[in-house]
């Protein structure tokens, strides 16, 4: 066996923990009972030092070694790139402080769901500067190698090849021109008449309809199933993904979208190509990209005119509201693309997300290179939210800084890459345009053409690439965020 088989062989391995490890986190959040969680978090910390043990078996660096003299091509040199990749972001980090970042992770992110509906920030502080603290040693660690600063170098662990000094320039100019866009959209919005769907709308039907429009997007039920969480999600494997979302009984519009962002996430995971399952080189490209996908679905394709009028008459049928003027295709579409500053990030609308999204990006940044404490953040996050968004957080943990889960596990740097992926997405769609007729297959209700689009470009390439070498094979260019500024202004002011 060559030193290149070994390797391919020792990472199918690694997945099928990290199959395991995948389910185990997707009970625990949607099925597990509360007093299964202590249990629950040794065993998945057990879990992820065994993985980490696997992923810096002592022979992985001979055969890396070995491989590059042997004769491969050039698919296989971008398998040996993406392990040996991972490999490298393995080593770095000591078997304990995985296991122990692990621990702290579950715990934090386990209380959290009840502190947060309690806005208890004194008890959620004293999990969560375990975290930080562990987050911190790790960034360090990891700058250390890669010659780099601390957030840079968690940066990397989300969006490969993206830099502290790229996202400041992307960030600083889309500040530049979003607040005044926003209060004119909003401006330019108090004249409309829009209906509030009027509930109650049963969970169970709703789910209905979420499963329905699912089918509409083809999603694969036989390779993944819907179910309900605290906080919406995308989880499994490609042959088996789980997506959740939540319901509110009194609005069904949130639970909608939000089934179609994550479907989007799954569609991405389905297509990924099958030659390379159980590989690096087989997996999402980035966290930017992933995100590019679900955001595609939601906002390019499920606020688009023609998709919500597609969906209209379904959904009021289904949530028995026929002949109910709030459920018309016009008035559903103002509702779709209606601007608000509010408080959630998962519940903003398409123009002030990346509002949202910058605020956490400049936090983060400054918390894991040091500048600030783990205790300034809920001060730091109601200034921010006054003068990007115009709102207060003060003492409103729950709406404010305890409001995302992301940071209870310690994953820091992966908030930029839902600004990118909108961005992305935006540019994904003005590249497909030019061969494909998007309106008239929304129209049509008809989207195979879209979906062998992405497939194409998108999904089939895994990791093949890096991230800047797929978005120009996709468009043509880098990433040009001048396609979401197009995008925001020719949907929000030129309609």
């Amino acid at each position: 066996m060559s030193s290149f088989e070994k390797i391919t062989q020792h990472y199918q391995q690694i997945s099928h923990f990290s199959h395991a490890q995948a389910m185990l986190g997707w009970d625990a959040a949607a099925n597990m009972p509360a007093g299964g969680n202590h249990a629950r978090s040794g065993a998945m910390a057990e879990l992820a030092r065994h993985i980490h043990q696997l992923s810096t078996a002592p022979q992985l660096e001979t055969w890396f070694t070995d491989a590059e003299s042997e004769s491969l091509t050039d698919e296989q040199q971008a398998i040996l790139r993406e392990c040996r990749r991972q490999w490298q972001f393995a080593t770095i980090i000591p078997e304990d402080l995985v296991r122990a970042k692990s621990l702290a992770g579950s715990t934090c992110e386990h209380a959290w769901r009840t502190q947060r509906h309690n806005n208890d920030w004194q008890g959620f502080e004293k999990n969560w500067k375990t975290v930080v603290e562990l987050s911190r040693e790790e960034a360090q660690i990891r700058a250390e190698a890669n010659q780099c600063s601390p957030y840079d170098a968690m940066l990397q662990l989300y969006e490969p090849g993206a830099s502290t000094a790229a996202l400041d320039t992307l960030f600083g100019e889309t500040k530049q021109w979003l607040p005044d866009l926003i209060n004119q959209v909003i401006e330019q919005q108090q004249g409309e008449s829009v209906l509030t769907p009027a509930g109650p709308f049963p969970a169970s039907q709703q789910k209905q309809l979420g499963v329905e429009v699912m089918k509409r997007l083809r999603f694969n039920f036989d390779h993944g199933r819907l179910d309900e969480s605290v906080h919406p999600f995308c989880g499994g494997v490609p042959t088996d993904v789980r997506i959740t979302t939540r319901y509110d009984e009194s609005d069904f519009t949130q639970a909608l979208m939000g089934i179609i962002h994550e479907t989007g996430h799954a569609r991405y995971e389905q297509g990924l190509p099958e030659k390379l399952a159980g590989l690096p080189a087989g997996e999402a490209r980035s966290m930017g990209i992933h995100e590019s996908q679900s955001l595609f679905f939601e906002m390019q394709l499920g606020r688009h005119p023609a998709f919500i009028q597609s969906i209209s008459s379904l959904a009021a049928e289904m949530l028995e509201s026929q002949g109910n003027p709030a459920f018309s295709e016009d008035n559903l579409q103002k509702l779709y693309t209606r601007v608000n500053k509010g408080f959630i990030r998962v519940d903003a609308d398409e123009l002030t997300y990346p509002a949202h999204v910058i605020l956490r990006y400049e936090i983060e940044r400054d918390l894991m290179n040091g500048t600030i404490s783990h205790t300034d953040v809920p001060e730091l996050w109601d200034q921010k939210m006054q003068s990007y968004l115009g709102l207060s957080t003060r003492n409103n943990f729950k709406d404010g800084c305890m409001q995302d889960i992301h940071w209870t596990d310690g994953s820091f740097g992966y908030f930029p890459s839902y600004t990118l992926g909108a961005m992305y997405a935006a540019q994904f769609m003005a590249a497909m345009k030019k061969t494909v007729d998007v309106e008239g297959a929304l129209k049509k209700g008809e989207l195979t053409p879209v979906f062998e689009w992405l497939k194409a470009h998108i999904w089939s390439k895994g990791s093949l690439f890096t991230t800047g070498e797929l978005v120009s094979q996709a468009t043509g260019e880098t990433l040009n965020a001048v396609h979401f500024k197009n995008h925001l202004k020719d949907r929000y002011l030129n309609q």
